[in-house]
């Protein structure tokens, strides 16, 4: 009787024990649903931000709840967060949080973040080390500026040589050194010549003949005029003074030395007479030059010949002058190409009125602009990295992102290249350290190149 009774206590007690189990393991518990706690709160536009207790954004807007059963929003591996970029992809980056005109948040940037094909990615601290530039394309109007170097000499229209056209010896000397200033009519040296002599004794003759016949006939008047008027002429024709003559005239008696005059002012720049030389008929005894107006000898390249045109007026700075600035005319562009520099010579005519433009003084000659009255896209010439086989511009893409772009260009002017193909308007291209940027990416390559090769290789 008692072991029935416990039996039957102990049947009662199992069944009331697996009712209740079966309550608290049913997903209809109110109960337990009601006691699920979250984890933590999470920013609802940035995963990384997280907060053990509710709370709200800069926006008002409440954080997120992360309970343990819920799959986390998992943020992407990125490393470090480089930068923050503008929301709405603006070109505009900042190295701490911050917001932008309509109070978006702006977007981080990691170190992981993989970029583009094609692309190459650099940290904003090696871009500061390597000094990156860019500038925004733009169409503008091409003014093309043709420069040269070159040397002044002396106008060769305006050298005169010096010489005798008898022979005979210098009994003085009066201008004794080059580089001395003469001007026109001044005596440069006094000669004697039996052959001026003569002729002067001649004329003297004549002359006296032609006083005694002034009772004569007509025709034998004439006669002695004739020879007289013939010897004075073979003297002008020897390069003897007016003035000289006209003395022999009014004295009636041979002069023993003669002088010879400057045929123009200038300075001397050759001076092979000496005191007490002979020297023959055609012999040189001076060279002088007239610089009031000087030659400006400089050499185009071939490529720029095509816009030098006669009467272009060109502005000259002289190496010796360097806060003057002169102004000339080219004057004769010469025939033939020097092959071994592919140069053409131009002469421009300089004024020379203050004498400060010396023969062999350097200079440089920037040409009248020629503009090319069409606008067009233009790439500065520090932008194009040349191959010889291909050119090629790198576009800033994003804050340290870079990708290179495969150009077709056409005109050069005045520092830009014109883009006839690969770029738009409004493209950021990097202007300065893009040689840096090139050679970095393609050592990169090569590295990625060499360690594919290990992991590929033989064991």
């Amino acid at each position: 009787m008692i072991k029935t009774i416990l039996a039957a206590l102990m049947l009662a007690l199992g069944l009331a024990l697996g009712f209740w189990a079966g309550r608290l393991n049913s997903p209809q518990n109110p109960a337990t649903v009601g006691e699920k706690k979250p984890l933590y709160y999470r920013h609802p536009m940035n995963p990384k931000v997280t907060s053990m207790t509710p709370a709200k954004d800069e926006m008002g807007m409440d954080y997120v709840p992360v309970y343990a059963e819920q799959p986390t929003v998992a943020a992407p591996e990125s490393g470090k967060i480089l930068y923050y970029r503008h929301p709405m992809g603006a070109a505009d980056t900042s190295p701490v949080p911050k917001k932008d005109e309509m109070g978006m948040n702006y977007v981080p940037v990691y170190e992981k973040e993989p970029a583009g094909a094609g692309q190459i990615q650099i940290s904003p601290e090696k871009i500061q080390k390597l000094g990156v530039s860019t500038e925004i394309l733009a169409t503008r109007t091409l003014t093309r500026s043709i420069r040269a170097l070159g040397g002044i000499q002396a106008d060769e229209r305006r050298i005169h040589a010096v010489t005798a056209k008898f022979e005979g010896w210098i009994s003085r000397l009066y201008v004794n050194a080059t580089g001395l200033a003469v001007k026109r009519g001044q005596p440069l040296l006094e000669v004697y010549s039996p052959e001026l002599m003569t002729a002067q004794q001649e004329y003297l003759i004549a002359r006296q003949g032609q006083q005694a016949l002034q009772q004569g006939s007509a025709q034998a008047r004439g006669t002695a005029k004739q020879l007289a008027d013939n010897a004075l002429q073979r003297l002008h024709y020897w390069d003897i003074a007016p003035a000289t003559l006209q003395r022999l005239q009014s004295r009636e008696q041979a002069l023993d030395t003669l002088p010879l005059q400057s045929p123009a002012t200038g300075v001397v720049l050759e001076k092979p007479a000496q005191q007490g030389m002979r020297f023959m008929p055609g012999e040189l005894l001076f060279r002088i030059a007239d610089l009031s107006t000087v030659w400006l000898i400089i050499e185009v390249f071939e490529q720029d010949i095509g816009g030098v045109n006669l009467g272009q007026v060109a502005q000259v700075h002289i190496n010796a002058y360097p806060d003057k600035l002169f102004s000339g005319k080219v004057e004769f562009i010469y025939p033939t190409l020097t092959a071994e520099t592919r140069t053409v010579k131009v002469r421009v005519e300089l004024p020379n009125t203050e004498s400060l433009l010396k023969p062999g003084l350097y200079g440089s000659v920037t040409l009248a602009a020629l503009t090319d009255k069409a606008a067009c896209l233009a790439v500065p010439d520090s932008a194009v990295i040349d191959s010889g086989a291909r050119q090629v511009v790198l576009v800033q893409k994003a804050e340290g992102r870079f990708e290179p772009h495969v150009v077709k260009l056409g005109r050069q002017a005045d520092g830009y290249w014109e883009v006839l193909a690969g770029l738009n308007a409004g493209d950021e291209v990097v202007t300065r350290a893009n040689f840096l940027i090139d050679a970095e990416s393609n050592l990169k390559s090569a590295l990625d190149g060499l360690a594919t090769t290990d992991t590929h290789g033989d064991p």
